[in-house]
């Protein structure tokens, strides 16, 4: 064997990448011409063996334990082509002799090492030796290296580089090259059988054994990406569908008992508070405040807080003095309560407490005591239009109580919020854990109530009620101020007034309104409406003459005036009026009859509340034709068996005013929203016509007679520069639906009387004494300040002569 010396560097000419391998079974005379294009020696794989031996492939045997004895056998099976040896001799047996003949030169030009070829082909007896025994590792060592070559042959349609491996059995070696020689000299029909004779495998008789033709390896399937999309898709399809079939179990499968554990769970480490809403203000027709909220302070206690649980009285000591409340009611409102959910652990103390006060409580550093940002209702003018505006409580709500804080709660107090939010377990802080579960409802803010009310004529009315009320030694009083033209309430105040900030120490009968609450018979400011009747049905006419007497019996009563006449006294429609005869009224209404007598009450607004605005309006009472009895024919035209609020008596006037036509009184001029700002006008007030313009014209003429007539009993209601034209009334109050002893003494008008601006209506009720002695004078006052106050110029003419007799 020469030495690896003698043989040229392996790597000396390498061939491309990828080309086959020489196979066994090449003759050793082809061409060495073809080159290597596309082809690669026995000793190229060699070069490539990681072991860096060169071991001769043929006679080459696999191990006892079936497997190669070189592990790297596989890298070294190389393809001719893209096909195995056995398809490529395969593949040459089909071909013509002519082309046979000229395979060995190509591959012979191939061959670039000629020594060996003729070293194989003079050794047969070696060959033949490694074809029939098994190939020994240590032959690997001795052995000079070998290379065979391969014939040229035609290439089938596989691609290159698929490679097959020919199983090998125990004792077959490779073919030598005179065996191959001798195959090529076959018959075609032995070569096409795709079986091999071996001469590895003749026995004694000469006989050959066939060999079993190698099966192709299949080759290995590409995959497939449509396919793997369409799994992906499908797997991804089916997690959103367990995921959403699972949210719809827990959401809306979950069991009650689920439901209520998983409740009892949360509320045991949750806690809330509400957020008080910022309650609304009111306003007067300027935008000045009359009720508004101001920044105060609650005190809240925990009653789950431990420390506060050991010493409740004494707690409640310390507390009591500062929030005025008393210590029984405060200890009560900490001890722990049961809820269904679970402990109460918010209990307000109190409410609207002073910014000072709320300090002093916290300097004090009480366990289980806590303030928090509230407001309180703050009235800047006190006792101003408190009978109107009424109060809020200071409880738990903050809620109106009376007046139009009552009315209008709803829009004043606007949608309180509510904090939820997480605790410590065992916490003794009723404390939101930083960065825990906390929910805020945001509070929605009241609207504002803007009023009708004048501050500076409620000021006014008030002051001169009030101070002819206690002149007078009234019990109670009232007073109305409406714009003729708009049935606007401009003032409305009662006598005794209270301050709103301290309603509790004022009774309840003195917090009352008394324009809307309190009903009384009108008396005599009744009459202007039968005279209304008369005129505008054309049963009287302004210069008519009455005849009249000292007196009237109906049914079984006699009424008589309080300016009595002789009998057979013709008297005119003015004098009537200004002497407040009840003779000359009843004979009017007997013209009318009972049906248009309640049919004119009803249209002067009589008999139903007003809507002005203002909580519990009382209705007052009209007697129907049906329920007529003798003496009604007497006691219904003069205002008695008759009850009426002021405020329906000064509408049904305000109708007078306007040229005949009434309009609703209100009080509600616009409101404000809490959220925007957004200014929201009232609805309009109803309107319906009473008296036709020149009716109406008509009779403010006669009832300038009641203040202008000497002897008229409402003289005292004279405002120097104005045409006055009004009525005085004397009734009796209505308590529990009996009759007090005392008078409702009252006077209605209205001014300038060619053009009323104003209507001012003023009961008193007074133990003696007529509305011309007792309402007039403060009614003068009032209509003076208002026409003054509004710039309304005074009359242009002089009031018309009355004549009072023929």
């Amino acid at each position: 064997m020469p030495p690896r010396d003698d043989e040229k560097p392996r790597r000396g000419n390498l061939t491309r990448r990828g080309s086959s391998p020489d196979l066994p079974g090449e003759e050793p005379g082809d061409d060495p011409r073809e080159g290597r294009r596309g082809r690669s020696s026995i000793g190229d794989a060699r070069a490539y063996t990681p072991r860096g031996r060169t071991v001769a492939e043929r006679g080459r045997v696999p191990r006892g334990n079936g497997r190669n004895a070189d592990p790297f056998r596989p890298a070294l099976q190389v393809l001719d082509g893209g096909e195995t040896t056995q398809r490529a001799r395969g593949r040459k047996a089909d071909q013509p002799p002519a082309q046979r003949d000229t395979e060995p030169a190509r591959r012979a030009q191939r061959d670039t090492e000629p020594s060996r070829r003729t070293q194989r082909d003079t050794e047969p007896s070696r060959r033949t030796q490694r074809d029939t025994e098994p190939v020994k590792r240590a032959s690997r060592d001795t052995e000079p290296p070998r290379r065979t070559q391969r014939k040229t042959e035609p290439r089938d349609t596989e691609p290159r580089g698929r490679s097959t491996t020919r199983s090998r059995e125990d004792g077959r070696s490779r073919r030598t090259s005179d065996d191959r020689q001798q195959r090529s000299r076959e018959p075609k029909d032995r070569r096409d059988t795709g079986r091999r004779v071996s001469d590895r495998g003749r026995g004694p008789s000469g006989r050959t054994s066939r060999e079993k033709r190698p099966t192709l390896a299949e080759p290995p399937k590409l995959a497939n990406s449509t396919r793997r999309l369409r799994l992906g898709t499908v797997l991804a399809l089916s997690l959103f569908v367990t995921i959403g079939v699972r949210l719809v179990v827990l959401q809306v499968a979950t069991s009650p008992e689920e439901a209520a554990s998983l409740l009892e769970l949360r509320e045991n480490r949750l806690s809330s508070m509400t957020l008080p809403a910022p309650r609304g203000s009111i306003l007067d027709r300027n935008g000045n405040v009359l009720a508004h909220s101001v920044e105060a302070r609650y005190v809240y206690a925990d009653p789950e807080n431990p420390d506060l649980q050991k010493d409740v009285p004494g707690t409640a000591a310390q507390l009591a003095p500062l929030l005025g409340v008393a210590q029984s009611e405060l200890i009560a409102d900490m001890q722990r309560t049961k809820l269904v959910e679970g402990w109460l652990k918010f209990r307000y103390l109190a409410r609207g407490v002073n910014v000072a006060v709320a300090d002093k409580i916290d300097a004090l550093k009480l366990p289980g005591i806590y303030t928090h940002l509230d407001e309180r209702r703050d009235v800047p003018g006190k006792d101003l239009a408190s009978n109107l505006i009424g109060f809020t409580g200071a409880g738990d709500e903050q809620r109106g109580l009376e007046g139009l804080e009552a009315r209008y709660d709803d829009l004043l107090h606007g949608t309180d919020g509510k904090r939820v939010f997480e605790v410590g377990a065992g916490s003794k802080l009723n404390k939101p854990i930083p960065d825990g579960f906390q929910q805020d409802t945001a509070a929605q803010p009241g609207s504002s109530l803007q009023l009708t009310i004048d501050q500076d004529l409620q000021y006014q009315v008030q002051r001169v009620l009030d101070a002819e009320a206690k002149k007078k030694n009234a019990s109670i009083a009232g007073a109305v101020v409406l714009d003729a033209r708009t049935g606007e309430v401009m003032a409305q105040a009662s006598y005794p007034s209270y301050n709103a900030a301290n309603w509790q120490k004022v009774d309840a009968e003195d917090r009352i309104d008394v324009p809307t609450s309190v009903i009384t018979d009108p008396g005599s400011s009744h009459k202007a409406f039968i005279f209304g009747a008369a005129l505008q049905e054309g049963l009287i006419k302004p210069d008519d003459l009455i005849t009249i007497g000292p007196g009237i019996k109906k049914g079984d009563t006699p009424f008589n005036d309080t300016h009595p006449q002789d009998p057979g006294t013709r008297m005119t429609l003015p004098g009537l009026l200004a002497y407040s005869s009840n003779v000359g009224t009843i004979l009017i209404a007997d013209k009318l009859g009972k049906e248009k007598v309640y049919e004119y009450q009803q249209k002067f607004g009589l008999g139903a509340a007003t809507g002005e605005g203002m909580p519990g309006e009382a209705a007052g009472e009209l007697l129907k034709p049906e329920d007529w009895s003798g003496s009604s024919y007497g006691s219904v035209p003069i205002g008695h068996s008759v009850s009426a609020t002021l405020i329906q008596m000064a509408a049904g006037y305000g109708a007078i005013a306007n040229d005949g036509t009434y309009i609703q009184p209100h009080l509600i001029k616009a409101t404000i929203s809490g959220t925007d700002g957004a200014v929201t006008p009232a609805a309009a007030p109803k309107t319906h016509e009473v008296l036709r313009p020149e009716v109406a014209r008509q009779l403010r003429e006669m009832m300038e007679a009641v203040v202008d007539v000497k002897g008229g009993t409402g003289g005292a209601a004279a405002v120097k520069g104005y045409r006055v034209a009004g009525k005085t009334g004397t009734g009796k109050m209505l308590i529990d639906g009996q009759y007090t002893s005392h008078n409702a003494s009252s006077f209605i008008g209205m001014a300038p009387a060619e053009n009323p601006r104003y209507v001012i209506a003023v009961s008193m009720d007074v133990s003696t004494g007529g509305g011309g002695d007792v309402a007039a004078p403060a009614f003068s006052e009032m209509m003076s300040y208002a026409l003054l106050h509004n710039h309304v110029p005074p009359s242009g003419t002089e009031a018309p002569t009355f004549k009072i007799k023929e």
